[in-house]
């Protein structure tokens, strides 16, 4: 008695092509999140920044550490990350100049960019298993073609109507990479966001803690 897999591969097909679906609108997703995270942490313009700083160092300067704790606090800067980081430096003030950079570099990894690059591995994991769905996909439609020319052998029948299938079936591959290809060049572009982040972080939690230290001495 012959069995006909076909149920099962058609129903596979459109698992496949579900899955491929609700992969693209993750990686979507993601990438629409970690623009925002990015832009949510970094100043908008350098003016923005230096107008920021400039009121840190005016605050300072006067000792008046409870309107820097403020200002970090408001609502155009309590979501960026130089603001965060000035007030854990803020609480922890009693810490050597030393000691207090690594802390706030621990910090910025730790609670900033690991998340970014935990969201990034995601994106990673699309970006590699889109591709194969899209093979799994082709494989499952071309084994489906060749059991109804099996068929049709049987039965009789114009082998040739199947060439629609099989196109049908490699447009999985297709499918595939073309979820993968855009996500690799969105996976770039936020990549070299996250690398401008740093260095933003870097130079104004850098001026920020020299003008702490000039503070200090005086």
């Amino acid at each position: 008695m012959n069995y006909s897999l076909a149920p099962i591969l058609n129903a596979a097909g459109i698992a496949i092509y579900v899955s491929l679906g609700l992969t693209a609108l993750y990686g979507v997703f993601c990438v629409i999140l970690l623009v925002r995270q990015i832009s949510q942490k970094r100043f908008m313009t350098q003016n923005a920044a230096n107008e920021f700083l400039d009121q840190i160092h005016e605050d300072i300067e006067n000792k008046d550490y409870e309107s820097v704790i403020n200002l970090c606090d408001s609502p155009p800067y309590w979501s960026k990350a130089v603001p965060q980081l000035i007030l854990v430096a803020m609480a922890n003030l009693e810490r050597p100049a030393k000691k207090l950079r690594q802390m706030l570099a621990e910090k910025f990894e730790r609670d900033i960019l690991a998340d970014l690059e935990y969201r990034m591995s995601w994106i990673s994991t699309i970006v590699k298993s889109a591709p194969m769905l899209g093979l799994l996909g082709t494989v499952i439609g071309m084994i489906n073609a060749f059991d109804k020319i099996g068929n049709m052998q049987e039965s009789g029948g114009d082998p040739s109507q199947l060439a629609g299938e099989i196109s049908f079936a490699l447009f999985t591959t297709a499918a595939g990479l073309a979820v993968a290809i855009p996500l690799v060049m969105a996976g770039a572009l936020i990549h070299v966001r996250i690398g401008k982040l740093q260095d933003s972080v870097q130079e104004h939690t850098g001026e920020f803690l020299e003008i702490l230290e000039d503070s200090r001495k005086s």
